[in-house]
């Protein structure tokens, strides 16, 4: 399993622009074929910092993935929508694998 974080840079003036894209991707990432596990926007501290996390099991099912949420009329909808407003001002992608598992239980 991988996971995939996006780091998003956004206009801290436009942040409810930015909750109305994380809610649409809500709908769409899950029927396109990744576990979502969420998408955060800023609360304290950095003001302009937001995050997309989401897991696949190989990276052959992420460009799988990435090829059904692009023709997905409202995932193509919501690209469109953050093009033409302009309230993400740079994104990047990290790849990782969860390396703590078997995790303890609670105290």
């Amino acid at each position: 399993m991988i996971t995939c974080i996006i780091t998003y840079d956004i206009d801290p003036n436009r942040r409810d622009l930015f909750d109305d894209y994380a809610r649409t991707w809500g709908q769409c990432i899950p029927r396109c074929g990744a576990e979502l596990i969420g998408y955060f926007a800023p609360h304290e501290g950095s003001a302009s910092t937001a995050y997309g996390i989401y897991s696949l099991p190989s990276l052959a099912e992420y460009e799988a993935y990435r090829t059904r949420l692009a023709a997905d009329p409202l995932g193509r909808q919501n690209y469109d929508f953050a093009r033409r407003e302009g309230f993400i001002r740079r994104e990047d992608r990290l790849f990782v694998r969860l390396a703590s598992a078997p995790h303890g239980d609670r105290a």
